[in-house]
Order: C-alpha cells, then sequence, then structure tokens
C-alpha cells in the first residue's frame, strides 16, 4: 500500500472521529440517526456481519468512501473474509456498472489496508 492511499484513508478516520465527537455533543439528528444505525445493524434474519456486508455492496453503489471504509471495517469486525467481502464489492458492482468498478478499486485498497493493521497487530 503507498503512503497516499494510507493517508487516505487514515484522513477518512480522524475526520469521521472529529465529526462524530462534535455531533454527538450538537446534534439531536445526528444522535437519533447512531440510534437507527444501531437498531439497523443488530442482529435479527440477518446476522450483523451480512447486515454489514450488505452496506459493503451498498457503499460501493453510491461511492461513498467513508462508507466503504467504515462498513469494510465493522464486516471484518464481524469475522468477514476477504472473499466475503470481495463478494459484496462485486455486487455492488453488478448493481452500478462501470461506475463500481471505480468504486471497487477505493474497497480493495481498504481492505489492504486492514489486511496490512492485522498483520502489524
Amino acid at each position: 500500500m503507498n503512503t497516499e492511499d494510507k493517508g487516505k484513508i487514515e484522513n477518512i478516520i480522524r475526520l469521521r472521529k472529529k465529526a462524530h465527537s462534535y455531533f454527538m455533543k450538537k446534534s439531536s439528528v445526528y444522535n437519533s440517526f447512531l440510534d437507527m444505525e444501531n437498531k439497523t445493524f443488530t442482529g435479527g434474519a440477518l446476522s450483523k456481519k451480512e447486515k454489514e456486508l450488505i452496506a459493503v455492496g451498498i457503499s460501493v453503489v453510491i461511492n461513498c468512501e467513508s462508507c466503504m471504509e467504515w462498513h469494510i471495517k465493522k464486516a471484518i469486525d464481524e469475522g468477514a473474509s476477504e472473499k466475503e467481502l470481495i463478494e459484496a464489492i462485486e455486487v455492488g458492482i453488478e448493481m452500478s456498472g462501470g461506475l463500481g468498478t471505480v468504486s471497487a478499486r477505493f474497497a480493495m485498497t481498504i481492505i489492504d489496508y486492514y489486511r496490512n493493521q492485522l498483520q502489524d497487530s
């Protein structure tokens, strides 16, 4: 992984944490969103891992780099394998056509980032 890609991912993480801290204190709408997110990603008929994999595919479709980083990390935390992540990304590619291949490149970089993080720990 090159330094630029690593920096981009770490900047996404840093900005998300900063915004999270800010809005937690100042926005009831943001807090309502967090409540909805927690309820959505609680296991039920679908496991939390399956829901995170769905979110990975959707993140590719909408080309949301921050979403890709968040949901790939959460899927990994729930035990998703690299193959499962790739299949979720492939669903996103199919659903969005050529644009999905562009998003998939960044998703691949995120997988690489977290693979390296796990190896370093």
